[in-house]
């Protein structure tokens, strides 16, 4: 940081840090300063020299009226620009220091006009639409240099909003949408009309045929479990004989019911199931016990301790699965990512009624927020300089526009000058001798 000189501390009654670019137009201030009071010493040399050699001399004359004219407008605009900033040589005189004096009445017109010219819907609308921010946009995300520095600066939003989230938190929340969505609603009419959508389809028939192939597999594979099951239940008197051609018959009877289920997808059975199934789903829907007994097993699958263990194991799964996701550049999903930013980009250029869309609606987005807080964003330009300190506020714009200020001290030397050449001239011609 640089510091104001001397000379300029003692007017802010501080020594005032600068920025390196305030430095810069602080140093280019002085320079015009320096030069302008070093014209305005020319003049007075000027002056004084022909003033006393003008008797000796004649055309000294026409010298000394430039030179004094020169004075009189160099000091004048002298203090016309200071006037602006500080009471010119310390001296309170009336109507001076007018920036440090009316600070927060020069913010609050500032403010009002930038609302009124430059915080408007319309002046917003019209910029963004000659900008096209949308193929703009485009371009950078479709270039792989783009498309890598969202996917880094979503890395790291991912990686911020977890650090601050607290896990007991989205636990409760995720809790709570669990008891709110998942548990609060009966689930016997929903799963009823799901199930009754999905059986009159016959997307259900697969699932049976599934059932009924393993059944003649089970069976094909388990003669002595069928016929050990039909020996146990024979009375004790029955030959084992008997039990056996018994066994045997009953083994053979199911092996043959089985088949005939399994190649006959009209079979009486399967009928039978989809009856069932399908007077099970309308039941599910109006049958007051049957939507009872659904609701008692909910209660039974998912109690209180059950529901808080799904929050913890999907919050966690969540969060680890986004963490290793983000953290790894060759991760499936961050390249997914990265991928789905280039297309989308490539879209917004290509697509012309994409980028349309796009255009409008971050027109409109704009155009409401202007509308909406252009109160507020222009306050910000009063609440600022409210808070600036008087002197802070004028050394601040001083330093943004007192170098071109001092060419209005330059100017009216010059001007000055011009004039008391002319004003004498004229005067000495109409009543010179």
């Amino acid at each position: 940081m640089v510091t104001l000189n001397r000379a300029e501390s003692r007017k802010t009654g501080r020594t005032a840090e600068l920025s390196p670019a305030d430095a810069e137009r602080a140093e280019a201030l002085r320079s015009m300063k320096t030069l302008a009071l070093s014209l305005l010493i020319a003049m007075a040399v000027v002056f004084a020299v022909a003033f006393a050699l003008q008797r000796q001399f004649a055309w000294l004359e026409y010298v000394r009226s430039a030179a004094e004219g020169g004075m009189v407008g160099a000091l004048a605009d002298w203090f016309a620009v200071t006037a602006l900033f500080r009471h010119p040589m310390g001296l309170k005189i009336p109507h001076t220091a007018i920036i440090p004096r009316r600070k927060d009445q020069i913010g609050s017109a500032l403010s009002g006009f930038v609302e009124d010219n430059f915080l408007s819907a319309d002046v917003v609308r019209d910029k963004l639409d000659s900008v096209d921010i949308a193929r703009k946009a485009g371009s950078w995300l479709a270039t792989p240099a783009g498309a890598e520095r969202v996917a880094k600066e979503g890395a790291a939003a991912i990686r911020g909003a977890f650090t601050v989230l607290n896990d007991d938190d989205v636990q409760a929340v995720i809790e709570s949408l669990v008891r709110k969505h998942l548990l609060a609603p009966p689930w016997g009419p929903p799963i009823g009309r799901l199930a009754e959508r999905v059986f009159d389809a016959g997307h259900h028939h697969r699932l049976v045929d599934l059932l009924v192939d393993r059944a003649a597999d089970w069976v094909a594979a388990n003669y002595g479990t069928v016929t050990h099951v039909v020996t146990d239940r024979s009375p004790s008197w029955v030959p084992n004989f008997a039990n056996e051609l018994v066994g045997d018959k009953v083994y053979i009877e199911l092996s043959k019911f089985v088949a005939a289920v399994q190649s006959d997808p009209n079979h009486q059975v399967r009928e039978s199931i989809d009856k069932y199934l399908k007077d099970l789903a309308r039941d599910l829907q109006s049958d007051p016990e049957m939507i009872a007994r659904a609701e008692n097993i909910k209660g039974q699958i998912l109690g209180d301790p059950e529901v808080r263990d799904l929050a913890r194991r999907t919050w966690t799964t969540i969060k680890h699965a986004l963490l290793d996701a983000v953290n790894d550049p060759q991760s499936e999903l961050y390249h997914r990512f990265t991928t789905a930013v280039r297309d989308f980009g490539t879209r917004l250029v290509s697509d012309e009624e994409l980028a349309g869309k796009v255009n409008k609606w971050i027109a409109d987005a704009a155009g409401y927020a202007v509308a909406t807080y252009r109160s507020d964003i222009a306050g910000v330009i009063e609440d600022t300089i409210a808070r600036w300190d008087a002197e802070e506020t004028s050394q601040k714009i001083e330093l943004q526009v007192g170098r071109d200020l001092q060419y209005i001290r330059l100017n009216g030397t010059v001007v000055g000058a011009l004039a008391g050449l002319v004003i004498y001239t004229i005067a000495h011609a109409i009543f010179g001798g």
